[in-house]
């Protein structure tokens, strides 16, 4: 028993330790983007954005509900408008943009 927690200790303050942009990044992930599509978005995004605002929009119960590959853009920019945050939908808008340029 002691010896599973000396293993499992570590692996619980790693993982405290995720950067805004790791959790961005997993939770595109988790809504149907791929991981270069999420990872380049997250690079763009993080800087951009607040704190509350990344966490408002992975609060977002839609892309919970509906992966992204099944959304239609309008569906898509009507769940990110829903925040009622114009910087969001500016910073969301021109990283998907960008990265779907780059790739």
């Amino acid at each position: 028993m002691i010896r599973s927690l000396v293993f499992i200790a570590p692996l619980l303050a790693l993982s405290a330790c995720a950067t805004p942009e790791t959790r961005l990044r997993t939770g595109l992930m988790n809504a149907g983007l791929s991981s270069g599509q999420s990872a380049c978005m997250a690079d763009r995004m993080v800087d951009r954005l607040s704190l509350i605002q990344l966490r408002r929009i992975a609060s977002l119960k839609n892309f919970q509900k509906e992966r992204i590959r099944d959304m239609s853009i309008d569906r898509f920019l009507h769940n990110i408008r829903s925040l009622e945050d114009s910087e969001i939908l500016a910073v969301t808008t021109r990283a998907a943009l960008s990265c779907a340029i780059l790739r």
